[in-house]
């Protein structure tokens, strides 16, 4: 864990923290809820069918909790469901804003060269018009 934290934070790293996360939510549901609920939950599977419906906020319906138990348990998957849809949709709009605010950062670089340039330019022909200038001051000039 402290390998995962010492490292700078990362679309890829984020999204396989809340993947891991996700699906040991569901794996761990489907089997509390086999255990809280046998009549309901004849197996192991049928609680991770309902745990993966909840999570992913589809809820056919064809498997609920009957038990309060069960109501509190499907609560934290449904919270788990709600942050994942979250963290999805907010790993996917960073991606969107860094790549947004590098194209932004190098176009901005790329003015600001142009304008140096430019600068530099104007600089040239300003000094070239001087040594003119102080050329036909220096032919103009009676000591010449």
């Amino acid at each position: 864990m402290e390998a995962v934290l010492s490292q700078p934070p990362s679309v890829r790293k984020a999204a396989g923290v809340i993947v891991t996360a996700t699906t040991c939510v569901v794996i761990g549901a489907g089997v509390l809820m086999r255990l809280l609920d046998h009549e309901e939950y004849k197996n192991v599977w049928v609680g991770m069918w309902w745990a993966l419906q909840t999570v992913t906020t589809v809820g056919y319906g064809d498997v609920t909790p009957a038990d309060r138990i069960g109501r509190i348990v499907a609560s934290f998957v449904m919270l788990e469901g709600i942050a994942f849809l979250a963290i999805v949709t907010a790993v996917i709009t960073s991606s969107f804003v860094s790549r947004a605010a590098a194209e932004r950062a190098a176009k901005a670089a790329a003015d600001e060269q142009t304008f140096e340039d430019q600068l530099d330019s104007r600089f040239d022909e300003l000094a070239e018009r001087l040594d003119r200038i102080e050329r036909t001051l220096r032919e103009l000039s009676p000591e010449s």
